[in-house]
């Protein structure tokens, strides 16, 4: 079978997914489709709700998004995986796309500061796909976002603006939409896939 990468760029409940194979100077894609990480009926954004609630209630809520963000996170991932085994590909690799920000387990911390909610509620869904990739038994190779493009092309040795051009090929090859989140997500992908290759 051949080897493929993902690379995931969170949101607020849900994460932009692609999956790509190839070698480190042709990389294709296979894959691209949207995870939700939150159920239907839960808030999307788990800590700005909690702001309204008590500890213990704000608690309550965060530990089931947890929980739904992880389970969701588990099957987004077990379907991209027997897709791409149907297909001929062998998942090897997840490529998560990191914030800047840090993060602390103290709730009455993060409640008290707007900033902390912003940032505790990506790290919310970032580690829920972490734990998805262990699950599956897959390595994690964690990007930050701000310096992407920075870090492809060193590793890679493709200058940006043919890293760009290369992402925008991509997009032409599975259709829209292809924004900046699939875009990203290639490239994080992409620079797993130099690892493996």
């Amino acid at each position: 079978m051949t080897p493929a990468v993902v690379g995931f760029r969170a949101h607020s409940g849900w994460a932009a997914c692609v999956a790509i194979a190839g070698s480190v100077k042709s990389p294709y894609p296979i894959d691209r489709r949207r995870i939700e990480l939150i159920s239907k009926g839960t808030p999307k954004q788990p800590y700005h709700a909690a702001e309204k609630l008590s500890l213990v209630e704000a608690a309550q809520l965060i530990d089931y998004s947890v929980e739904d963000a992880r389970r969701l996170a588990v099957e987004g991932l077990g379907a991209v995986k027997r897709k791409l085994a149907s297909e001929g590909f062998s998942l090897r690799k997840v490529a998560l796309l990191t914030g800047s920000g840090r993060s602390t387990s103290d709730l009455a911390a993060v409640m008290a500061s707007h900033a902390l909610i912003h940032t505790a509620e990506g790290e919310l869904f970032r580690e829920a796909l972490a734990f998805a990739s262990q699950e599956a038994g897959l390595s994690l190779e964690r990007v930050r976002e701000k310096t992407i493009f920075e870090v492809a092309e060193a590793r890679l040795r493709v200058p940006q603006t043919e890293l760009q051009s290369a992402l925008i090929e991509m997009g032409k090859a599975l259709g829209p939409p292809w924004t900046q989140d699939q875009k990203q997500s290639a490239l994080a992908a992409w620079l797993s896939l130099a690892v493996l290759t």
